[in-house]
């Protein structure tokens, strides 16, 4: 009985979205995917705020960023699982740019974000895009460039192996199941660019590392990263 109401649930969520996402409760006017309630206790990580951060240690003597951070904290049990769950796996792609546009108001808080040029998603393989139907990065891009009023580029980072899924993998398998899987397409649009990578969700960093690697090969570049969920566990 509880696999066909947790079935039913997912449907509902999936087809009818006046449903927010994590608690189920009916959106009133002007909420989307998810209400306002879960929205102001979502578990936010507060780390643009603060130098030094959990995101940007994973990067410290591996690859050279300006900054990194991650909206809000993703617990496996959490109901605040369903925001990823709901948009990588079950196409809901608009609930990422919703609520990465939330994400981009509070990022524009700092200004540091406001010296940024353009937002850079880290990209699917061609094959993966296809199956998928979307990159669900790009979207959670274009939510933060609405509250950051910064532009979104697709075209110039683009991965070139096929690689398997990153769950369950080790640091070190993470790392060599993307090393030198990325490279940069007309690099004369980043020259001297203050980037902003996107990704949706940041375990080891492995992925990341290894766009923000491809994409300081080319001159002058400076890159910060943003995540819309960093796993704590």
């Amino acid at each position: 009985m509880t696999s066909i109401k947790k079935y039913w649930s997912d449907f509902v969520q999936l087809f009818f979205p006046e449903i927010c996402i994590t608690c189920n409760d009916k959106l009133v006017s002007q909420e989307k995917y998810i209400c306002l309630k879960c929205l102001h206790d979502i578990p936010r990580t507060g780390f643009h705020k603060s130098s030094g951060n959990k995101v940007e240690q994973l990067f410290w003597g591996r690859v050279k960023i300006e900054n990194a951070t991650s909206f809000f904290y993703f617990r496996k049990g959490s109901r605040y699982q369903k925001l990823i769950h709901f948009l990588k796996y079950k196409g809901l792609k608009e609930l990422g740019q919703e609520i990465g546009r939330h994400y981009g108001f509070e990022l524009s808080e700092n200004k540091e974000f406001s010296k940024l040029d353009i937002i850079i998603p880290v990209p699917l393989h061609p094959k993966k895009l296809k199956k998928r139907g979307f990159n669900q990065s790009e979207w959670i891009a274009k939510g933060i460039s609405i509250g950051l009023g910064k532009p979104v580029n697709s075209n110039c980072l683009y991965r070139i192996v096929f690689t398997s899924t990153q769950t369950q993998k080790t640091r070190f398998e993470r790392w060599k199941n993307v090393e030198g899987i990325f490279e940069v397409k007309m690099p004369e649009l980043l020259k001297n660019k203050y980037i902003l990578l996107v990704d949706d969700v940041i375990t080891t960093g492995s992925t990341l590392e290894a766009c923000a690697i491809a994409l300081l090969k080319v001159p002058g570049i400076k890159i910060s990263i943003a995540t819309l969920a960093y796993a704590d566990y």
